[in-house]
């Protein structure tokens, strides 16, 4: 029986100063996401939708990678850049510009005080 190479599905527990939040994967040949799940919303990379998002009234924070230095692990949103955000996001406090730990750091302090 030949054996499948499947894709990849990764999470774990990550700590931040406000609180833990969880990291995902998703790894497949030519293609790969990452976010940062918090109670309040997510941090993630490029491939979401921040629109579709936004008519849902979801709190999501985007960064984008580049093809030569991909986003591949949660750990690699920490220092990267936020380049969209949705209304929901940026009322709990979350700017374009920021990093991606100040942006998991608003979520979670958005959610501490609820």
């Amino acid at each position: 029986m030949k054996q499948e190479n499947l894709p990849q599905a990764n999470r774990l527990e990550m700590q931040f100063e406000n609180g833990s939040a969880i990291g995902t994967s998703q790894i497949w040949d030519g293609g790969q996401y990452c976010s940062i799940l918090t109670r309040r919303g997510i941090v993630g990379c490029g491939i979401y939708d921040l629109q579709t998002a936004a008519e849902f009234g979801q709190a999501i924070a985007i960064a984008k990678g580049t093809p030569e230095k991909p986003l591949v692990v949660p750990e690699h949103l920490l220092d990267a850049r936020i380049v969209g955000v949705t209304p929901l996001a940026a009322e709990l406090g979350v700017e374009i510009g920021c990093t991606g730990r100040e942006a998991v750091e608003a979520l979670l302090k958005a959610a501490n005080t609820d």
